[in-house]
């Protein structure tokens, strides 16, 4: 799986929500798995090409929803040797955060 983080910004505009909006009801849509954060948001898809295709989309769409300059960044995660996902990622942070917090409190005693 390919995970990719994109940021898409109609610029001029004051409030970005209900374009946010829409790009994830574009995502629901495919049926593309996403996580919305405050400053992006990241997808998982197959391929790269994939990625590629729906964020091109999403950019088409500020457009059609009447922005007149749209600036799109977009970030790639294509790990090949092993298969992961966003949430194998988080979850291996926060397993050495606990870990790490569960040994300072035994080194403490």
């Amino acid at each position: 799986m390919v995970i990719v983080e994109f940021i898409i910004v109609p610029l001029g505009e004051e409030s970005l929500s209900r374009y946010v909006a829409e790009v994830i009801k574009l995502l629901e849509g495919r049926g593309i798995k996403y996580q919305l954060t405050p400053m992006s948001t990241i997808i998982e898809v197959p391929t790269v090409r994939d990625a590629l295709d729906v964020i091109g989309e999403t950019h088409e769409l500020m457009f059609k929803m009447g922005a007149k300059r749209v600036s799109t960044t977009i970030r790639i995660d294509d790990r090949r040797d092993k298969e992961r996902h966003m949430e194998d990622k988080v979850k291996s942070v926060m397993e050495k955060v606990r870990g790490d917090r569960h040994q300072g409190s035994r080194s403490g005693d």
